[in-house]
């Protein structure tokens, strides 16, 4: 089977894809034309504009659709592998009174000028999101919600004060690489309040993450889009109940 992939469109292999963008050029004929002329430079042949519209004095949003001239080799794709085990509520709420012997306590937040709360509602809330309870349904986390807009300092003294086993964060809001900024500097500031084994897990999430940039932003775990409650909650079990407790029985 071929590891080599194009873009699929009308046909397989054809490379169609469609790309949308905003020029700040006012939209006329020449706004179009540099549209034509950039998804040209990007590797899109015969490049078509499919839609133009004006979104403020000067700044224009754009639709094409052309085919790409790139290949895209498998083989060399990188991804973050999925390394815990994925549990039911029933084995998750199991395995912490068992080995923990008492509640594990999140605190989550959307922090700095973030105040799009509906990524950590859906993982933390009871009502939960497709389909699936939030945390707050786990008989045995104890979940303290800061909601929107938290100050760093604030979120670290909240985590200290209620012993937080893990800390939760999203960050939905982009511009400037606010939230790379916001997550180093959440990340820095949990280094300088507590020692390397008084620190919670730090795990952020949002849908413009990379997965695999853990190690740089100085955090324990990224989760994208498609993360459900049951996703987190068997990652905090895994990492800070399985990995950090003795097995139940002696090995045979």
């Amino acid at each position: 089977m071929s590891r080599i992939v194009r873009p699929y469109g009308d046909t397989t292999g054809d490379g169609m894809v469609q790309l949308s963008f905003t020029l700040p050029v006012p939209h006329d004929k020449r706004a179009e034309g540099a549209a034509l002329q950039l998804a040209a430079k990007m590797g899109l042949d015969g490049a078509m504009l499919v839609h133009a519209k004006p979104i403020g004095e000067g700044y224009t949003f754009f639709v094409v659709y052309g085919a790409s001239t790139h290949l895209v080799n498998l083989d060399e794709v990188k991804v973050v592998e999925k390394d815990y085990p994925h549990m039911s509520p029933k084995e998750v709420n199991d395995a912490i009174r068992e080995r923990l012997g008492r509640k594990l306590c999140v605190v989550g937040a959307c922090i700095g000028t973030d105040a799009h709360t509906v990524g950590i509602d859906a993982i933390l809330n009871i009502k939960g999101v497709a389909g699936e309870k939030g945390l707050e349904y786990y008989r045995e986390l104890r979940v303290v919600n800061l909601g929107a807009q938290v100050a760093v300092p604030d979120l670290v003294n909240r985590a200290v004060d209620e012993e937080a086993d893990a800390v939760l964060v999203s960050q939905v809001v982009t511009q400037k690489d606010a939230h790379l900024h916001n997550t180093r500097e959440m990340a820095a500031a949990f280094r300088e309040a507590l020692p390397p084994g008084k620190r919670p897990l730090l795990v952020v999430g949002g849908p413009r993450f990379d997965e695999g940039a853990a190690n740089d932003l100085g955090v324990d775990r990224i989760f994208t889009r498609g993360t459900t409650p049951s996703d987190v909650a068997s990652y905090l079990v895994h990492r800070l109940v399985t990995m950090k407790t003795a097995p139940l029985k002696d090995p045979v």
